[in-house]
């Protein structure tokens, strides 16, 4: 008796994953990901000097370029730029979840609201706020809030929700207008279907997918803003690590010790390259999914 092998293709994930994977610059996103990712968490055993991530003085060590010992050199207090690059990780990654979780409950619940009782009060105040936050820079207006607060890593992820929410209730304000009139959402409500049932049951699950990808784009650009944050000194504060800051310690000492500024303004080049090209693969597959 032969036994036929199952092929991978036939299987949901196994499609899934041939689709994403037929792009080639979308594996180079996951991997980058991934990378940071596990980077992050196994900061502590991946690292050669773990103590470098925080206070910690070695002038005997300072300012000493790239070599087997130190992979990208030592800053100007002796601490390992390797090290502080992959603790570095784990701030960017807390910056970029949190404020996710934050504005994309709170924009797709507002586009929801205003795109399906379009033409009310409720979609004429909703949107009227948001335009007005849209129209202030978005770098800008984090700039403002930061720096009327505290300076930290909380008060900058605060600052980023902020601005950013808008985004996600303009988005989901366009596609909650254009099904709210689709079949199956009139069917719903004649069947006397709750309007909860009709936002979160019939609408939101068919804007699941933009979201999504939106999502995984936008992790990039919000850690990007948070290191932007972090270079003016309004983000995570020393000792601890942020590629902001390390970026703009190091920039006083360039050219002469361009190691110091350099491999974390890679590290947020390759962040920022990640999640995009992630973002790009997924939207791609979404849409082969929808053809």
């Amino acid at each position: 008796m032969i036994l036929s092998k199952k092929n991978p293709k036939r299987t949901k994930s196994g499609k899934a994953w041939y689709k994403f994977s037929r792009n080639p610059l979308s594996v180079v996103g996951l991997v980058i990901v991934l990378f940071v990712i596990f980077s992050a968490l196994l900061a502590p055993w991946v690292t050669p000097y773990p103590a470098h991530s925080g206070k910690y003085v070695n002038y005997e060590e300072a300012n000493l370029s790239p070599s087997a010992h130190h992979l990208f050199g030592t800053d100007v207090f002796g601490r390992d730029v390797f090290t502080r690059t992959i603790y570095a990780f784990r701030s960017s990654l807390i910056m970029g979840i949190v404020v996710l979780m934050i504005v994309v409950p709170i924009g797709v619940t507002l586009g929801l609201l205003a795109g399906y009782f379009k033409e009310t009060w409720i979609d004429i105040f909703i949107m009227r706020i948001t335009d007005i936050f849209l129209s202030v820079p978005p770098l800008i207006l984090a700039l403002a809030i930061t720096s009327v607060l505290k300076p930290n890593l909380t008060n900058a992820m605060l600052a980023v929700s902020v601005m950013w929410w808008p985004w996600y209730t303009r988005l989901v304000y366009g596609m909650a207008t254009s099904l709210r009139n689709e079949y199956f959402v009139q069917s719903a409500e004649l069947l006397g279907a709750s309007k909860f049932h009709v936002l979160f049951k019939e609408i939101l699950p068919n804007c699941l997918s933009t979201i999504l990808t939106k999502m995984t784009l936008d992790m990039g650009w919000v850690i990007l803003i948070g290191a932007s944050l972090s270079f003016v000194g309004l983000g995570e504060q020393a000792p601890k690590a942020a590629l902001g800051s390390m970026v703009a310690d190091g920039a006083k000492y360039l050219p002469e010790y361009w190691w110091i500024s350099v491999f974390p303004g890679l590290a947020i080049m390759l962040i920022v390259l990640g999640f995009n090209l992630l973002g790009d693969g997924i939207s791609d597959l979404f849409s082969m999914e929808e053809a």
